[in-house]
């Protein structure tokens, strides 16, 4: 969920002296127009993925998946952007919603080569069945902060936090804290990676106040551009057991889904995954 600003810029004119007192006064050349940008701009784009991996969990069942998002920004000035969007997933989750629609809303600011972006995500299941008469919505709400820093042409850092008091409305908190890091390197080739810590507190009463074990997430890749595709390749790995995979997904790959928190079954969803993406981006400026 890997931004676009958009920057001003004002027309001088300039006047010619005269060389001397008796010569005629020339006309001052006015520069060419500058064509006004627009204070709104949008962007939508999509993804066909070998697998929809999720901060080291997979999303659809280790299979394929597509994805498909549009957003609307308005820039108030050359420093602060708003913007709100909504994108849809095809998932494969042990309550069988028809999609994961995120619905999200944040402000983007860039001071030099520091870049910020604050909001909040609805995450939503629509269609969800429940399991045995018993699971839930897992529907839930996420506040995330971002900062990215430049430090030349080639390299690139960041770092970025989210939290959720209701992950995955089990009444446990979820916080996830990553560092990121990519280096730009020659022909429309980029490599990148990041790594994380998900902190994961207790569920509710609903779920049997089940502790849930917090965990390392790491991925690291390449990535080609050509104009508005990008192909990329992307190992992605956690450090949960097949047994703590089951208990945070509710998830037994080798029988019928479970609650999250019920049992002590097996999931294959949070380990070792090599995954193909092939992505598109359209905003209003690279249109033209």
């Amino acid at each position: 969920m890997s931004l676009k600003h958009t920057a001003f810029a004002a027309g001088l004119l300039a006047a010619a002296p005269a060389f001397a007192a008796d010569l005629p006064k020339k006309s001052a050349a006015a520069a060419p127009p500058v064509a006004a940008v627009s204070m709104f701009d949008f962007a939508v784009g999509g993804k066909l993925m070998s697998d929809y991996n999720f901060r080291g969990i997979s999303q659809s069942d280790r299979k394929p998946s597509g994805t498909a998002y549009a957003e609307g920004r308005v820039n108030f000035n050359e420093t602060f952007q708003g913007y709100a969007g909504v994108q849809a997933w095809a998932v494969k989750l042990p309550t069988d919603p028809s999609a994961e629609v995120d619905l999200y809303g944040g402000v983007r600011a860039t001071f030099g080569a520091l870049a910020f972006d604050v909001g909040v995500m609805k995450y939503w299941y629509p269609g969800e069945t429940e399991f045995a008469g018993w699971v839930k919505s897992a529907d839930f709400i996420e506040v995330y902060g971002k900062a990215t820093y430049t430090i030349n042409e080639m390299f690139t850092v960041g770092a970025n936090l989210f939290h959720s008091p209701n992950w995955l409305n089990t009444g446990a908190t979820g916080t996830y804290a990553s560092a990121t890091a990519k280096v730009t390197l020659p022909y429309d080739f980029s490599v990148s990676g990041e790594l994380g810590r998900y902190f994961l507190g207790t569920t509710d009463g609903f779920y049997l106040n089940t502790p849930l074990p917090d965990y390392t997430y790491w991925n690291a890749g390449v990535t080609y551009t050509y104009k508005v595709a990008s192909l990329d390749l992307r190992y992605h790995d956690t450090t949960l057991s097949k047994t703590e995979c089951s208990l945070v997904t509710g998830n037994n790959s080798s029988a019928a889904p479970v609650g999250i928190g019920a049992g002590s079954n097996s999931s294959r969803w949070c380990g070792a995954a090599f995954i193909a993406t092939l992505a598109f981006d359209i905003t209003s400026a690279n249109l033209k």
